[in-house]
C-alpha cells in the first residue's frame, strides 16, 4: 500500500510538471539524461567509468533543459582525480595570467649563442663560488651584453657540471650543528578551491628537524601579518638564539626585524639562489605539498 501511494505521488508530480510550460521537455531530458547514466555505471562495474565524448555531449545537452535545482539529484558522478586535475589546470592557468608577460617576443634566434654559453660556462669553472647575478654582471660589463641572472641559471642548469667532489656540507647545516638554537623557515604559497592565495609559513628546528609549527595568513602578506604568522607558529615554544632565512623580500619589513630584534634573535641568511644551502625547510614543503596539498582542496 505504501509503494502505490508514492507511485501515486510521483505521477501527480509528473502530471504537474508536464502541465506547466516547458515542463514537458524537463521531464523527457532528465529521463534520459538519468537512463545514460545508468548505462555509463553499467559499463564500469568493477572500476570508475570512462566517460566517452559522445557521454560528456549528452550530458551537457541535456542540462540545458533541465531546472537548476534538478541538477544535483541528476549530476554525472566525476572521480576526484578529474576534480583535482581540473583545480590543478585553473590554478596553473592564473599564475601563467598574473605572473606571465603581456609584451610579443621579438622575431629571431632564440636563446644564447654557443660563444656566450662558452663563456658563461668557462666563467663559472674558474670561479665556482661566483653566483648566477655576479656572472651576468661581469658579462654586462666587458662584453656589453644584455643579459641577466635568469639567462645565466638556465645556462648552468643544462650545460655545466662541477666536478667531482665538489659538493659537501652546506654552511647552513655547519652552522645548525655548532649552534645551539638554529631554527629555519620559510614561506610558501596555496591556493584554495576558489583559487583564493594564502601563504604559509614553516618553522623547524635545524638540528633535530623537529617542526615548530606553522602560520597561514589568507591574502598578500605585509609586516605585521608576518609578524602574526611566526608569533603563532612559535606559541609555547619559546624562541632561538637564530634564525634561518632565505633572500624573499617578505622577510625584509621593517616590522619583522623590529619583531626579531624584540625577542633578541639573530636572522642568518642563506646563499642567494641557492635552494640547497636551505635543504631541510625546502624538503618539508615539497613534502606537504605532493601528500597533502595536491590531494585535499580547502
Amino acid at each position: 500500500m505504501r509503494d502505490l501511494a508514492i507511485l501515486f505521488i510521483y505521477l501527480l508530480t509528473t502530471l504537474a510538471k508536464l502541465m506547466r510550460s516547458g515542463g514537458g521537455r524537463a521531464v523527457v531530458a532528465e529521463s534520459l539524461l538519468l537512463k545514460h547514466q545508468l548505462v555509463v555505471l553499467n559499463r564500469g562495474r568493477e572500476r570508475a567509468p570512462n566517460l566517452r565524448p559522445i557521454d560528456r555531449v549528452t550530458a551537457g545537452l541535456c542540462t540545458l533543459f533541465i531546472r537548476p535545482y534538478r541538477l544535483l539529484r541528476v549530476a554525472v558522478v566525476l572521480r576526484p582525480s578529474t576534480l583535482l586535475a581540473f583545480r590543478a589546470a585553473l590554478v596553473k592557468r592564473k599564475y601563467r595570467r598574473l605572473f606571465s608577460p603581456n609584451r610579443h617576443r621579438k622575431p629571431g634566434p632564440k636563446g644564447p649563442s654557443p660563444e656566450l654559453i662558452a663563456a658563461i660556462v668557462e666563467i663559472k669553472r674558474r670561479n665556482p663560488n661566483w653566483g648566477c647575478r655576479r656572472i651576468a654582471q661581469q658579462l654586462c660589463l666587458v662584453f656589453d651584453l644584455e643579459i641577466d641572472k635568469d639567462m645565466v641559471r638556465r645556462v648552468l642548469a643544462k650545460h655545466y657540471r662541477p666536478d667531482p667532489g665538489a659538493y659537501g656540507p652546506s654552511w647552513l647545516s655547519v652552522l645548525g650543528h655548532a649552534k645551539d638554537s638554529l631554527w629555519s623557515i620559510d614561506l610558501f604559497r596555496c591556493e584554495s578551491l576558489i583559487l583564493k592565495s594564502h601563504w604559509v609559513l614553516v618553522v623547524m628546528d635545524q638540528c633535530t628537524r623537529r617542526i615548530i609549527g606553522f602560520g597561514v595568513h589568507a591574502g598578500a602578506v605585509d609586516g605585521p601579518s608576518l609578524c602574526r604568522m611566526f608569533n603563532r607558529a612559535i606559541r609555547g615554544a619559546g624562541s632561538p638564539k637564530y634564525i634561518s632565512s632565505d633572500n624573499d623580500p617578505q622577510f625584509r619589513f621593517n616590522q619583522w626585524k623590529a619583531n626579531l630584534r624584540i625577542l633578541e634573535v639573530t636572522e642568518v641568511k642563506t646563499v642567494p639562489y641557492l635552494p640547497i644551502s636551505h635543504p631541510f625547510v625546502e624538503r618539508l614543503i615539497g613534502t606537504i605539498r605532493r601528500e597533502y596539498l595536491d590531494f585535499v582542496p580547502f
